[in-house]
């Protein structure tokens, strides 16, 4: 389940109400977005007597987004909470002036945000945001998959997700057993390196048998690099969420915003360089693997229930009505 859904199924065991808005392909999208903001979402909000709204943003365009706030406002009382998937101003349009100010100009219209981390917190307070923020420390996932806590030891690591983006996977030469999952293989990757193909996502959490999943971008080993790798600076992605969840620990670049996380709850490793790995690993113990693995078992039963979503909204409604 993507997580927009699995939000919105979450909160709806909270009491909440789901609202959804549909596109109907590419070519109806500008005829769908004006029909929406004009007739479908003002008579569907109209409807309700909410006392919180939660908006995942960004939803769909500027136009249908601006018509559901400017609905709440009209139309409600109520409290407008933004739970924020993604900051375009630091990922598609990092270094757009305009394209920010605007984007801070829409957040500060809501009563408050949720936001991935600290680190995003901090970035958007330095430019601009006035509201209260909450964190949500990491996305909730669901995994349909029984959760297994017994992983022998093997050094073995796997990656998923869109290769086409992971160039640094070509340069990735050890002596541990990596797996690929994902489309736009390479034509060719190290010996150790092995592409098991690409799977729905509700199909891909059992496929996940190794003992880490990596999270890394860039062409690089040594860091991070380019567009993708500096948004690791303040996102969090989903594929750590699908990692641990599905019990794997996870390796991570120790600048991620998602490494602090990752240390505190002792739920994987921190690196600076995936060179590295081989004698990162050959030193981690079964018995601190084994101790690592319990560790991501608490953490997977509460992403799985929306724990951390569930928490995060309580607190910023308690925030806003201060």
């Amino acid at each position: 389940m993507a997580w927009n859904a699995f939000s919105a199924s979450t909160l709806a065991t909270e009491g909440f109400k789901k609202l959804n808005f549909y596109f109907s392909g590419a070519r109806k999208a500008k005829l769908m977005s004006y029909k929406q903001s004009f007739l479908d979402i003002p008579r569907q909000i109209k409807k309700l007597e909410p006392q919180t709204v939660v908006f995942q943003y960004p939803s769909f365009d500027q136009r249908t987004d601006q018509a559901i706030v400017k609905s709440v406002r009209r139309f409600t009382q109520a409290k407008l909470l933004y739970l924020i998937h993604d900051i375009e101003s630091l990922r598609a349009y990092a270094d757009d002036v305009t394209y920010r100010k605007k984007e801070i100009a829409f957040l500060n219209q809501s009563d408050g945000l949720i936001v991935h981390n600290e680190k995003m917190k901090a970035w958007l307070k330095e430019n601009g945001v006035t509201k209260p923020i909450t964190v949500l420390e990491i996305f909730d996932y669901a995994n349909p998959i029984k959760l297994a806590t017994d992983r022998p030891y093997e050094k073995s690591i796997c990656y998923a997700g869109n290769l086409q983006k992971a160039d640094f996977l070509q340069k990735l030469d050890l002596s541990i057993p990596l797996a690929l999952y994902g489309p736009n293989k390479a034509a060719t990757y190290p010996k150790n390196i092995t592409h098991y193909g690409s799977f729905p996502p509700d199909e891909l959490p059992a496929k996940l048998t190794q003992n880490f999943g990596l999270v890394w971008d860039g062409t690089s080993i040594e860091r991070c690099d380019g567009s993708f790798g500096n948004y690791l600076k303040y996102n969090d992605p989903h594929k750590t969420s699908l990692y641990l969840s599905s019990g794997l620990p996870v390796i991570i670049w120790k600048e991620a915003a998602l490494a602090d996380f990752i240390v505190k709850n002792q739920v994987g490793l921190a690196v600076d360089n995936l060179a590295q790995l081989d004698e990162i690993l050959n030193e981690l113990t079964p018995e601190e693997y084994y101790q690592m693995c319990q560790n991501v078992a608490k953490v997977a039963h509460k992403m799985r229930t929306g724990a951390y979503l569930k928490e995060a909204v309580t607190k910023l409604e308690h925030e806003v009505t201060k």
